[in-house]
């Protein structure tokens, strides 16, 4: 099937799938950086926040591979409590 034939509701629906598989894909990495199991969810809280620190609060910037490392070292630098 390709997008051309999904209807407003099976894009939103295939958008909140994306989103749950790049939220678990975002703790895993975390996961492997170092966070504590335990720690995933408020590490995740934290990423978040860190983002706009780090990268500043431009909406339209891009989140490839070398930001993403960027911001997970920044957040063992100010969050060290999240980390094994």
């Amino acid at each position: 099937m390709s997008y051309e034939d999904f209807d407003a509701e099976e894009y939103q629906e295939e958008i909140k799938d994306l989103s749950l598989q790049l939220a678990d894909m975002l703790n895993a990495a975390l996961y492997f950086a170092g966070v504590k199991k335990a720690k995933l969810e408020e590490a995740l809280d934290a990423y978040l926040d860190e983002m706009d620190e780090t990268l500043g609060e431009d909406e339209d910037a891009l989140m490839g591979f070398e930001e993403i490392v960027k911001v997970i070292k920044h957040l063992k630098g100010s969050r060290a409590d999240l980390f094994v």
